[in-house]
């Protein structure tokens, strides 16, 4: 008997979640205001459309925004952290052990400094989503081989054909894996943000429907986030396949002399 693929267990799962999330309010097994059933939900969503298009919006825009923080400061800082040893020796147990404090605590300062527009959600979630970022990419830099770096000035690589060459592929799969939990992290600040002081945005909603004990409105957000951060990790998976090729190039192996002249005979 052959065993099913794990697409179809993982298919198989969801489908008896959502049959769980229909039955079980249904049947009275769970009150409606605690669960309430999966069609009531799709159909609040769908006559709500507009509205929750519009505050979708929103928080796309405060999103994207703290992203580009989050990716371009911390890949940025995580190259010179990594690169350089003195800022590596300096400045990365600093950075790692500021990982560890749940940034949460801090939003009230990010409100106090930006006020409780979106300018506060922004940097909350960028400062929020740039430690995985910053410490994927330091991690990633050090993994490349500096006997591949050696050969690479040996056969004349310019700088910019190095970083091309052996450092871009080398960190890039370590990055891509920093980007998508830092990535996951933006977009958890920015609705929590969004639910603690906002006027606008799907956290908003969550919190206006949860104070009117409105759980279908409630669902519908969270369906709405929930459709948001698949299709990031959906993105995010696709250049993580179309970069497959890297995975190894450039990166310590056991035998990085014999690879090297392989490796950079395209230099």
């Amino acid at each position: 008997m052959t065993r099913p693929s794990p697409r179809t267990v993982r298919r198989l799962i969801g489908l008896g979640l959502l049959v769980l999330w229909e039955a079980v309010p249904r049947f009275g097994l769970l009150p409606e205001l605690f669960v309430p059933p999966l069609t009531k939900t799709l159909a609040v969503l769908w006559l709500d459309r507009s509205i929750y298009g519009a505050a979708l919006l929103v928080t796309l825009y405060e999103v994207a925004v703290a992203m580009l923080i989050a990716c371009g400061v911390g890949i940025l800082t995580g190259a010179i952290v990594g690169g350089v040893a003195t800022m590596r020796n300096l400045m990365l147990p600093v950075f790692s052990s500021l990982y560890a404090v749940p940034i949460v605590i801090l939003y009230p300062i990010f409100t106090a400094w930006f006020g409780i527009g979106s300018e506060s959600k922004i940097a909350f979630a960028g400062v929020y989503g740039f430690f995985p970022v910053m410490l994927s990419t330091a991690a990633g830099i050090r993994t490349i081989d500096e006997q591949y770096l050696l050969a690479a000035r040996s056969m004349g690589a310019t700088l910019p054909q190095m970083i091309a060459r052996v450092i871009i592929p080398a960190s890039i799969p370590t990055v891509l894996a920093g980007l998508r939990l830092g990535g996951a992290l933006t977009i958890i600040g920015v609705v929590v943000s969004e639910m603690l002081t906002s006027a606008s945005g799907i956290g908003y909603l969550v919190t206006m429907n949860r104070t009117i004990l409105d759980s279908p409105r409630v669902f519908a957000a969270i369906i709405v986030v929930l459709a948001l951060s698949v299709v990031f990790d959906i993105i995010v998976r696709a250049v993580e396949r179309r970069t497959l090729v890297w995975q190894t190039a450039g990166r310590r192996t056991a035998s990085p002399e014999a690879a090297a002249p392989a490796r950079l005979a395209t230099v």
